[in-house]
């Protein structure tokens, strides 16, 4: 049982000395650069990847709100088509169907601008 202990104390010590002459010949600023070059990596890669395309969207969607205007055909984002029949600084009144239907809805409930003619089952809508 001696032995043991005493072989396991010069096994750990030997370690020891080893872990001691390698972190001695290591140069700190390589360990600096080894540890910072992933997580800068890592960064660039969520930039690019997700930050930036996610800003080019938003300022899509901002440019489309600011372009807003009187007679636009325009969709919610509760899936409701209408005609914008006035706007206010945040709200947008809409007309949504033949017997002119008014809604007030806010203005970033706007999903998007309708390009194409949409076919009610009563009217043809521009």
């Amino acid at each position: 049982m001696e032995k043991l202990l005493l072989t396991l104390t010069e096994a750990t010590a030997g370690a020891a000395d080893a872990a001691e002459a390698v972190a001695g010949e290591m140069n700190p600023v390589g360990a600096l650069i080894g540890t910072l070059f992933p997580l800068i990596l890592m960064f660039a890669l969520f930039y690019f990847m997700l930050i930036r395309p996610q800003r080019k969207k938003d300022k899509k969607v901002k440019e489309m709100l600011a372009a807003l205007k009187h007679g636009d055909r325009v969709c919610t984002i509760g899936g409701i088509y209408g005609t914008i029949t006035s706007i206010k600084d945040e709200t947008i009144e809409l007309s949504v169907s033949n017997e002119n239907t008014k809604l007030i809805v806010a203005r970033w409930a706007i999903r998007n601008v309708e390009e194409v003619t949409i076919e009610n089952d009563s009217e043809l809508l521009n």
